[in-house]
């Protein structure tokens, strides 16, 4: 049997390592644009200098020789062809396969904005090389805005503010972070970026932005009029799945590949996994979406349920927040608060069952929560303050795996 895996993203290595320890004979070819094996979520320390581009390898050591995959790195996939079974690369090499997994990943969105599409000194941050060429560009610039305050941003500014730039940061919503946090947790790290000299310009937009004769942006225009001097401009306003090789393949699209819960595509013997299904691209779905998308191809019966919440790990200054679930209040929720000088927990409860949690400078134990919002559990006949839930105050009974929890 030969598998092939496009993209060497964690959903791509996890698919491999499901699939060798299912098959030990079967070939196994990974293919990528990437040259590097990297984390997303370090790319900011790339930006920083801290680690370099072997620093950021998330795989076991010798991965590759480890579950005997093949790696052909640094080409691009131009088509897929189901009826042949078959993939054209950008080095016009043909390679056919029995079984295909597409987790190609996602790339950064850079919104029709004046000319930001058009100029050289404008950049996302979703891959390595994105990385790469904001270090470069960074050499010379001594003013830089980040559009966007998501994670991305963050992380691009948290990066440059180590290589001693003055930056800027735009959001349109009126806090920082505005899809994982609350105004007050949000705040505190709004706090500690302008410590240490970041300048933040709420509920605004860019607006205009025209490139000068050296095809750079020197200056954007806010929706209010204002204009931001920069050298160098990182926009983090979104993704979008890498789907420009399925022109013609009959494979169904959405948002990104459409999948059911086998991570089956609309093509026989074609999976997808990952940023490029559209699903949830936080990093332990992904894995998640590998190793089930591994199993099937390999003959067996597995279905990816792991749907239930969005899941954040934030940490800039030393700073750490969790936040599982929901965030925002919808009518009809209970929002229980604690707080002190070394912790602010925040959980959201409706109908007896915990929606979200929200929890920043002590993310101990949070384990439990996980659990209790995956599972719908309701905790409304719990006597104890709801912050102070163990394990203990639960049982379960049923096959390993499939426990129904009920408050003792």
């Amino acid at each position: 049997m030969k598998y092939v895996i496009i993209g060497a993203g964690v959903a791509g290595t996890e698919a491999a390592k499901t699939i060798r320890n299912q098959d030990p004979d079967g070939q196994i070819l990974m293919i990528s644009r990437d040259t590097y094996v990297h984390s997303r979520c370090m790319l900011h320390k790339f930006i920083s200098g801290e680690r370099d581009e072997k620093g950021l390898d998330f795989t076991e050591k010798d991965f590759f020789e480890r579950y005997g995959v093949t790696w052909l790195k640094g080409v691009e996939v131009e088509s897929i062809c189901p009826q042949e079974k078959e993939i054209l690369l950008s080095n016009k090499e043909k390679v056919s396969y029995d079984r295909l997994l597409i987790a190609a990943g996602a790339d950064s969105f850079i919104p029709p904005v004046g000319e930001l599409r058009k100029a050289s000194n404008v950049y996302g941050l979703r891959n390595l090389s994105d990385a790469q060429a904001i270090v470069k560009e960074a050499k010379d610039a001594r003013h830089v805005l980040v559009i966007g305050s998501g994670l991305v941003g963050l992380d691009a500014a948290y990066g440059l503010l180590e290589l001693g730039k003055k930056l800027t940061v735009v959001e349109m919503a009126d806090r920082i972070l505005p899809v994982q946090l609350d105004a007050h947790a949000a705040g505190e790290y709004q706090k500690r970026f302008e410590e240490a000299g970041v300048r933040f310009v709420l509920e605004r937009k860019a607006s205009g932005a025209l490139c000068e004769e050296d095809g750079r942006i020197h200056k954007v225009t806010l929706d209010n009029g204002e204009e931001i001097p920069c050298d160098l401009i990182v926009v983090a306003a979104g993704v979008r799945p890498v789907l420009a090789c399925l022109e013609g393949s009959g494979i169904v699209c959405d948002r990104g590949i459409t999948v059911d819960s086998h991570m089956k595509t609309s093509q026989p013997d074609i999976f997808a996994a990952g940023d490029i299904t559209g699903r949830s691209g936080i990093w332990p779905n992904a894995a998640d979406q590998g190793r089930v998308a591994g199993r099937n191809m390999c003959g067996l019966d597995c279905e990816y349920t792991d749907t239930y919440a969005i899941k954040n790990t934030i940490n800039f200054f030393g700073l750490v927040t969790l936040c599982v679930g929901r965030i925002l209040e919808d009518e009809g929720d209970v929002v229980r608060i604690r707080e002190d000088k070394k912790q602010y927990k925040r959980i959201i409860l409706k109908d007896g069952k915990v929606e979200g949690i929200l929890f920043q400078g002590n993310i101990a134990n949070a384990g439990i929560w996980q659990y209790l919002i995956k599972n719908r559990i309701d905790v409304s006949g719990i006597q104890k303050d709801i912050f102070d839930v163990s394990f203990a105050d639960f049982y379960g009974v049923g096959e390993r795996g499939k426990y129904e929890w009920v408050t003792k």
